[in-house]
């Protein structure tokens, strides 16, 4: 029987980082196994780079240990472990060509025969027809895969990517999402990448740990994390939802019945990480893309069995896949719904009397204790 390679596993145990009085990094444990492309997600200041600058040794730990494999490398100084990095800003020799930026690395350990790896280098990055230009004549995306192609010469056990793609434009920085996912795929090797933008993580990572104020709010794989908000933090940074306060009334099998201004809602049981007593306070939440939305004159028509709510148009904005409209209801303020653009009923207009209908299976409840706009950018403002 084979073993897994667990060589390349990140294990970080009570890690924690403190500057004087500020925390940065609350004591932390944390796995990334092998051959997975883990994503650190947060807004700035959360502790996320932090963290990676511990695992790259960048960064002394306060408190705790980390692991690369089974070998303790808190003591390692950066050169010594075997991890590298690729920061945000490349940081590329603007005097050497492409072939030679690549080679640095081996040349520098005393590698006499480069040629081979080299080109295999620039192939996995499908540079090798740019491999004598100066790195002033590529593009940010082309010098992108330049900074991981010289990194990933060293057979690193882990890379590590922070921000890497901050300094790229919206359509390049999505195809260098596939791109790094394709070459650690190819590769095998730990990837850990620390990102702002939650697209990013959600794209090309398996497991994505959401950090907040120097801890992991939740730790899953991308739809695991969507589908499944533990916090509102999470609910809110992850994508949009609408979270709304309503009391627990009654349980029926395997449903928790809430009521919600005059209205009732039901709630899968197992979808609910707050407290169910009869009387207590729960955040109902449900992502804008999961609710239809009816002209009220249709409401015969909705399926029995759905949650629904009634509501008036606030505002409507058409953004070419679909038409995202903002509902003010007596049960919540500015829901947010958004409408595939399929066969467009022309009623749906800012003034219309509308009803909001969805599965209760698409229903999420949390602890109405947390603050309801944890995680939004009106917060963060």
């Amino acid at each position: 029987m084979t073993t897994k390679d667990s060589s390349g596993d990140v294990r970080l145990s009570g890690i924690s980082k403190t500057y004087g009085s500020f925390t940065a990094v609350h004591p932390l444990d944390l796995t990334v196994p092998q051959g997975s492309f883990f994503a650190l997600l947060g807004a700035s200041g959360c502790g996320k780079t932090t963290t990676l600058r511990m695992i790259a040794g960048l960064e002394e730990p306060t408190s705790g240990t980390v692991f690369l494999g089974d070998q303790d490398v808190t003591a390692l100084p950066p050169y010594k472990r075997p991890v590298n990095t690729v920061f945000q800003s490349y940081a590329l020799f603007p005097h050497l060509d492409i072939f030679e930026n690549v080679a640095f690395g081996l040349r520098r350990r005393g590698v006499k025969s480069v040629k081979k790896q080299v080109e295999e280098m620039l192939d996995l990055v499908q540079l090798g027809e740019q491999a004598r230009k100066k790195p002033h004549q590529l593009s940010g995306g082309q010098q992108q895969r330049v900074a991981v192609a010289r990194a990933l010469i060293n057979h690193p056990k882990v890379l590590l990517l922070d921000e890497p793609l901050g300094a790229l434009d919206l359509k390049l920085r999505r195809q260098m999402q596939l791109e790094l996912k394709r070459i650690q795929t190819e590769v095998g090797i730990t990837f850990v990448h620390v990102t702002h933008d939650q697209e990013e993580a959600m794209t090309m990572a398996d497991t994505v740990a959401v950090m907040n104020a120097g801890r992991v709010e939740q730790l899953g794989a991308p739809d695991e994390l969507y589908e499944n908000p533990r916090t509102t933090f999470v609910a809110n940074f992850l994508g949009t939802s609408n979270l709304i306060e309503a009391e627990v009334d009654t349980k029926a099998g395997d449903d928790i019945v809430l009521k919600a201004g005059g209205g009732k809602l039901t709630l899968p049981s197992e979808r609910c990480s707050a407290s169910t007593a009869t009387g207590g306070k729960v955040l109902v939440g449900v992502r804008p893309e999961k609710i239809s939305l009816v002209h009220a004159d249709d409401a015969g028509e909705i399926p029995d069995g759905r949650n629904r709510i009634t509501g008036t148009i606030a505002d409507a904005s058409f953004i070419g896949v679909s038409t995202q409209y903002v509902i003010d209801s007596p049960i919540c303020p500015e829901l947010a719904v958004y409408v595939q653009n399929v066969e467009r009923d022309g009623r749906l207009t800012p003034g219309a009397d509308v009803v909001l209908h969805w599965s209760p299976a698409h229903t999420f409840g949390l602890d109405a204790a947390q603050d309801i706009d944890a995680g939004t950018e009106e917060e963060a403002a």
